[in-house]
This record gives C-alpha cells, sequence and structure tokens, in this order.
C-alpha cells in the first residue's frame, strides 16, 4: 500500500476521519541502525515515514510519534497530512498502469496531501512489516493491516527525523474476528517477471514473514490483542502546511 498509489485510489474504505491517545510512552531511536538503537523519538515529534525502491525515493507521508519502546515506534499518520509520491509525467501513479509501462516511464516527485484513512503504525522493533490500525467514521476499530516491508531504519538530520523502509508489495488485511486475506498477490507476482527492475528479491521470505504475523493474528496475541484498538491522537498535535525541509535527503 505505501507505495505509489493510483491517482484516484482513496485508500482503504474505513473513514480518513477516525479518532484515535495512546497508554505507552517513549523510548530507543536510531541514526541509521534499525529502530531500537541510541537517540530517542520523542512523543509529538513530527517524522517523515519513507518508501525507497532500493535507493530512489518513491513515498513520503508525516507523522507523529506516538510512542517509542520495546514495543516498536508508533506513529500517527492523519488524513490530510503532506505528503510526496513519485509519478509519471502525465501524473499516473504506479498503480495506473502495468509495471511493463510504468518501468520506462519518466517520473518526478510530487508533494501532495494524503487522501487516504487516518492510520496508526506499529513499525516493531524486529521484523520485516509494519502493523496498522484503521477505524470506521463513528471511530469504532475495523481491521488491521500487515504492510510487509523491508526492516525499518530511523535517522536525524540536524531537526529533521525520518523512518526508511522499502515496500514488499505483498500484505495482508486482518477483522477484528481475526479472519485475514492476502493483498496485492497479483503485483506481487507481475512485478516479480521483470528482475532487473523490481525491487523484491526474494518472494518466499516476504510470504513467510507474512505467514508469521498470521500466526501471531490467530493466536489473538500482541499486536492483534487489542492493543491501541481505542487508540486518540493528542487534540495538540498539528500538522505542516507542507514537508519539512530536507524531505528528499539520502536513504539512510
Amino acid at each position: 500500500m505505501p507505495d505509489s498509489p493510483a491517482v484516484n485510489d482513496p485508500g482503504p474504505s474505513p473513514s480518513p476521519f477516525a479518532v484515535a491517545d495512546e497508554r505507552g510512552g517513549g523510548g530507543p531511536a536510531t541514526a541509521g541502525g534499525g529502530i531500537a538503537a541510541a537517540a530517542p523519538y520523542s512523543p509529538g515529534e513530527l517524522v517523515v515515514h519513507r518508501s525507497f525502491t532500493t535507493s530512489r525515493l518513491v513515498f513520503v507521508r508525516t507523522a507523529h510519534v506516538v510512542g517509542h519502546d520495546e514495543r516498536g515506534l508508533r506513529l500517527w499518520i492523519p488524513h490530510g497530512c503532506p505528503m510526496a509520491v513519485e509519478l509519471s509525467e502525465d501524473g499516473r501513479g504506479l498503480r495506473d498502469m502495468p509495471f511493463a509501462e510504468w518501468i520506462r516511464q519518466p517520473t518526478v516527485m510530487t508533494t501532495s496531501v494524503w487522501r487516504g484513512p487516518n492510520i496508526f503504525m506499529l513499525v516493531p522493533p524486529r521484523g520485516a512489516n509494519s502493523v496498522w490500525w484503521f477505524w470506521d467514521w463513528q471511530g469504532r476499530f475495523v481491521r488491521w493491516y500487515i504492510n510487509l516491508e523491508q526492516p525499518a531504519v530511523t535517522w536525524r538530520d540536524e531537526d529533521l527525523v525520518g523512518v526508511d523502509t522499502t515496500d514488499h508489495d505483498l500484505d495482508l488485511w486482518v477483522t477484528p474476528e481475526r479472519t485475514w486475506e492476502w493483498k496485492d498477490e497479483h503485483e506481487l507476482a507481475e512485478r516479480l517477471a521483470f528482475p532487473n527492475h523490481y525491487w523484491v528479491g526474494d518472494p518466499d521470505a516476504v510470504r513467510a514473514e507474512g505467514e508469521r504475523l498470521l500466526r501471531l493474528v490467530e493466536a489473538g496475541a500482541f499486536p492483534f490483542d487489542g492493543t491501541w484498538t481505542d487508540f486518540r491522537p493528542d487534540p495538540g498535535w498539528r500538522m505542516p502546511d507542507a514537508l519539512p525541509r530536507g524531505w528528499d535527503r539520502p536513504r539512510a
């Protein structure tokens, strides 16, 4: 999901105005060594969450730090936050055309705002994934989303703080009843046919990571045990009008 979406794709169906306060505290972060090293990220701190295909930046969203401790880094990515996405010169995204066409397109990073739903995101201290929480229009928790991706790296650059990863395309939807379904299997299969252009080198490892998370889902284990399903953001958090300076720095 975090890779370049279709231009008219609003994201998952739950409300973009899901209201979500966390019961946890802060903890360690890092500059270039995963998410659990030295320099702490503080609740409320502004972060750029970035997705790359190897070294090429393709997707950026702004977020607030909810907490950071032994459970991982929690982020709040609200509807309407500043973002940037890689688009073709005629304004289309990766999902607006076959991959065979996309890899021939001149592209440009285009700034915009996030039109999808609010996202509460857990970036774990270990593992090649992040887990997202979604709510409906009435603020009721409606599903988890397991985003399979490279283990994230956090960084600081003067006043700018970021999280960098590479999306692995294959993902999972999980309901509150812990039923589940794979997502974007067709995208993974299509793109694997172009190994000189695709950033996923080991699809079996990607699926194995998803299956590892599904064992937690089926056991009702953390983070699929109800933790943070009643989350509410700090009402004092405010997003800037634009991405912060340095959002397009090289990958950590």
